[in-house]
């Protein structure tokens, strides 16, 4: 039966080209737009690191001052550097790291190469596994290595490239300034979008082209980036080991519930010493936030993109209700059609059944239209200046749940009217004819 269905809303579509064209463009217009909007939110709101991004924690500790400490303060915090070193040595999670962003400029050893500015992250070596860092060539630095204050790095695949070609350089020397650093390892394809794990740079963006221990990079005095929040001067400078600024972030990975509760109580006694010895008197302000609730707290999906999804969906639902309106005049306008049908026995279940499949088949196409549409409206998304632009791209799953919502959106929208049509009394219209 479902291939006769299908033949007479064919039949339907070639007498009602006009009235069928339209029903397609306004589920199609209403799809495309709902789904570039979708697909960006899918985009943004996706977990970053799935299988891990629940035991992975951004650590947080009010340690400010009296007089600068506001109760009740939402805002995400950072960690000092004599704080951030103390938690790095007690080493009481699976793993943990510390970091800052920074910047360095590259010296070719090629003459002919004139120095380059980077992007580059200064961490611990838990960093790595920690975020699961795939490497292409060598290893991370270890913990003693940044005990000792290694000279060492780990660069990105592009970094490699252009300075030494697709070949494995772990062992050769990398200028820094006039820093000579021995290479490592060397990160393969690896992009972290949103970088959750530092929040006061980009959010979306390429990965940094160099990796350096903290202690390595403190020893170096290299320039670093993203936000500092300083209450005093230091005459060890702001980066100083006890100066008065938070500017570290600090990660720890925990693998379950109990190590969860066992860090905060950690956390907890840290911030009762701290409290003893006399830095501060209000109460301790200590936080865990795993990678879901970070990303939120930091609104991580801009509030326009939110704000679009929601007009667009709008924007679909009055699409649908106007192909409503098109496919009751188009059914209603073939009632005597139905009336004979009626009265040569076809039941109200089958006469809703063919005109259910007729509006299935006009979302078929407007789904497919649609599609077309949503892929031109993120090619015009990946042009706009926004830092996420770059990410505007449909996997299958979305490419699936267009083609999903599209059907469903059909159906949904022909549903009263195959209602209305089946309920056509076939007596009176036979009377009419």
């Amino acid at each position: 039966m479902f291939g006769y269905y299908c033949k007479l809303a064919l039949h339907s579509f070639r007498r009602n080209r006009l009235l069928t064209a339209l029903m397609v463009l306004a589920i199609a217009v209403g799809i495309g737009a709902s789904m570039t909007t979708l697909t960006v939110f899918h985009v943004l709101a996706a977990d970053p690191i799935p299988g891990k991004s629940a035991q992975l924690f951004y650590v947080e500790m009010n340690v400010y001052p009296d007089e600068k400490y506001e109760p009740g303060a939402t805002e995400p915090l950072q960690l000092t550097r004599r704080d951030a070193e103390a938690l790095l040595r007690d080493k009481r999670g699976d793993r943990q790291a510390m970091m800052s962003a920074g910047g360095v400029t590259v010296v070719p050893a090629d003459p002919q190469q004139t120095p380059f500015s980077l992007e580059a992250r200064y961490t611990s070596a838990d960093f790595f596994p920690m975020f699961a860092v795939p490497m292409r060539y060598g290893h991370a630095w270890t913990a003693e290595d940044d005990g000792r204050r290694a000279r060492v790095a780990v660069i990105s695949r592009r970094l490699n490239e252009k300075l030494f070609g697709d070949v494995d350089s772990v062992g050769k020397d990398l200028q820094i300034g006039d820093a000579v650093l021995r290479i490592v390892g060397v990160v393969d394809d690896w992009s972290m979008n949103p970088r959750f794990y530092d929040m006061t740079n980009e959010t979306y963006a390429d990965s940094e082209d160099v990796f350096i221990p903290f202690s390595t990079s403190r020893d170096l005095e290299l320039g670093t980036r993203g936000t500092m929040d300083c209450w005093s001067d230091s005459p060890d400078g702001p980066t100083g080991e006890n100066a008065p600024c938070v500017w570290i972030q600090y990660w720890v990975e925990l693998g379950d519930a109990g190590k969860h509760a066992d860090y905060r109580a950690y956390l907890e006694r840290y911030a009762r010493q701290q409290h003893d010895a006399g830095r501060f008197s209000h109460p301790a302000d200590n936080r865990l936030s795993d990678v879901m609730t970070w990303l939120d707290r930091n609104h991580a999906v801009p509030a326009d993109v939110r704000l679009q999804l929601w007009l667009a969906l709008v924007f679909l639902g009055i699409c649908l209700l106007n192909t409503v309106g098109l496919m009751l005049a188009k059914f209603m306008r073939h009632s005597g059609e139905t009336g004979v049908r009626r009265a040569l026995g076809a039941s109200r279940r089958a006469i809703f059944a063919q005109h259910l499949v007729e509006a299935g088949m006009i979302g078929a196409a407007g789904g497919a239209a649609g599609l077309l549409l949503a892929w031109i409206g993120l090619w015009l998304v990946r042009r706009q200046p926004a830092d996420y632009a770059g990410l505007a791209h449909m996997d299958g799953s979305m490419l699936l749940g267009t083609l999903v919502l599209a059907l469903a959106s059909s159906l949904l929208a022909g549903a009263l009217p195959a209602w209305q049509a089946m309920r056509v009394p076939a007596a009176l219209q036979l009377k009419s004819q």
